[in-house]
């Protein structure tokens, strides 16, 4: 700056051979000698927006519908003219949108035994090894704040209710009314009065003799009793732990759950949530019935052609003689059973892995021995109906039937009645000039009155399996009761008798 006013003052050089000179631009030179000329700032630099004619029309929209979004705007705005972007169109709407009225909250009261919450947690992949995520059932009573809490695999509506059944067990009672955020278990559709329960949990609801309340959408302070405690189980109870398993890790939430959680002072009350809950709130609890619920996870699949059930992401397999049967799929948190109507065709160790397949060895043995067949003969799932089968079955070529929905069938009434019984019936049927699986059917069912054979249920503990009892001797009850005259369907009674 010294070199510049020096040229200036004592050479008398102008300021474009000073910025030439120095090699700088005429505009520094200008600045640094006091001569650059003042900026307007009058209204000539006041830029118009381009929505300036547009601002009262928008601020109806607004008046009428205060949700509107800049995009839905501006799509308004294009018929009437409107040249510009979005973005300013986005900048306006945060300036003049009304703010919302603010909702003020009371602080809810609740009696003893009244109202309980729950909700679920999610707490991601925390099992090493296991590509299921973990989720966390918290139960809240409302009044004593006193907790259950039980981390699942799960959020599907067997699992909730075996978890939720546990926890009323804990409780050793349930209040009058139960609240719940919109889980997909419980709320089908809608929220808050609108909101439809799903049948099910309504049916236990009624069993369990409570009432069953949904929160509305975005209304968190309607279920803050079960909001805050799961809040502090990540906080408190989770950060730092490791588990080597859901067992594990349900211990030390048991052992977290009981010897702290619920004997701390609570900062709400002042109180030890397990001391109210013991001396004024349990009391007042309903009783739990003793009639137990379904609580079964329960699917209706198809056996594909590889001899398997899907389940829950994995595939189990069945009997191969049961390929294209529907078959129901019972499970709990422990087994997988499987079941052909009312017998039981299969059993497995549930799985809580993902894309797995569990086979029982028996049934690959099995599928080998069927292997291979030869052309035109019995199918061999049904090599046990002999050569009335083979005669059943060359007959049955020469109609129009479907062989494959015979097979399927005979295959059924098989694993049902046996395939003596069957045997029999098919020669029944054919006497009687036809062929056809319903006519087999209806003699076993209608004329000849059988039950479906039933296996014997495993409990899956051998000492209980491996029991056996003697059938009871029901003769020494016919000496109590005088022999009488049975008589014959197209005999005619006594004359003593038609005298009376």
């Amino acid at each position: 700056m010294t070199e510049v006013l020096k040229l200036a003052l004592v050479d008398g050089l102008s300021a474009r051979v000073i910025a030439k000179r120095l090699n700088i631009s005429r505009n520094t030179a200008r600045r640094l000698l006091g001569r650059a000329p003042e900026r307007d700032l009058g209204t000539s630099g006041q830029r118009t927006s381009m929505l300036a004619q547009f601002d009262s029309q928008i601020r109806q929209w607004l008046d009428d519908a205060p949700e509107l979004k800049a995009p839905a705007v501006l799509e308004r705005l294009r018929p009437l003219g409107y040249r510009g972007g979005v973005t300013i169109v986005r900048d306006l709407l945060h300036r003049i949108r009304p703010l919302p009225t603010r909702e003020p909250f009371l602080t809810l009261d609740f009696s003893p035994g009244e109202v309980m919450q729950v909700d679920w947690a999610d707490f991601g992949f925390a099992i090493p090894g296991c590509p299921r995520r973990v989720s966390a059932l918290v139960m809240a009573l409302c009044y004593s704040r006193f907790l259950y809490l039980e981390f699942t695999f799960s959020q599907a509506l067997g699992t909730f209710l075996r978890a939720f059944e546990r926890g009323l067990a804990t409780f050793e009672g349930t209040t009058y009314i139960d609240m719940f955020d919109n889980m997909r278990t419980v709320v089908t559709s809608g929220y808050g009065a609108h909101a439809v329960i799903n049948q099910k949990f309504l049916s236990y609801a009624q069993s369990r003799g409570f009432a069953v309340r949904a929160c509305n959408r975005a209304k968190g302070n309607e279920k803050g009793r079960v909001e805050r405690p799961i809040g502090f189980v990540r906080q408190r109870f989770w950060p730092g732990r490791r588990f080597s398993s859901l067992l594990d890790l349900n211990k030390q939430a048991v052992q977290w759950r009981d010897d702290f959680a619920n004997n701390r002072v609570h900062e709400a009350t002042g109180k030890v949530p397990a001391l109210v809950f013991k001396h004024d709130e349990q009391r007042f609890l309903k009783p739990l019935p003793d009639t137990p619920f379904e609580v079964d996870d329960i699917e209706s699949v198809s056996v594909t052609k590889l001899f398997r059930v899907k389940f829950d992401r994995n595939t189990y397999s069945v009997p191969p003689r049961l390929v294209g049967q529907t078959v129901l799929v019972r499970a709990n948190d422990e087994a997988v059973t499987i079941y052909l109507g009312p017998k039981q065709v299969a059993w497995h160790q549930r799985c809580w892995d993902i894309h797995k397949d569990i086979e029982e060895p028996s049934h690959r043995q099995r599928a080998r021995e069927m292997k291979p067949r030869t052309a035109g003969a019995l199918p061999p799932d049904l090599v046990g109906l002999g050569e009335t089968g083979a005669e059943y079955f060359k007959v049955l070529r020469a109609t129009g039937r479907s062989i494959l929905r015979e097979t399927v069938r005979l295959t059924f009434l098989c694993e049902l009645f046996g395939e003596r019984n069957t045997t029999a019936a098919v020669e029944e049927v054919m006497q009687t000039g036809h062929v056809g699986a319903e006519y087999v059917e209806y003699v076993l069912r209608h004329k000849r009155r059988l039950t479906p054979i039933v296996t014997p249920l495993r409990l899956g503990k051998p000492e209980l399996d491996n029991l056996r009892f003697e059938e009871p001797d029901l003769s020494v009850y016919d000496q109590l009761v005088p022999p009488q005259k049975m008589l014959d369907p197209g005999e005619p009674p006594d004359s003593e008798e038609n005298d009376l």
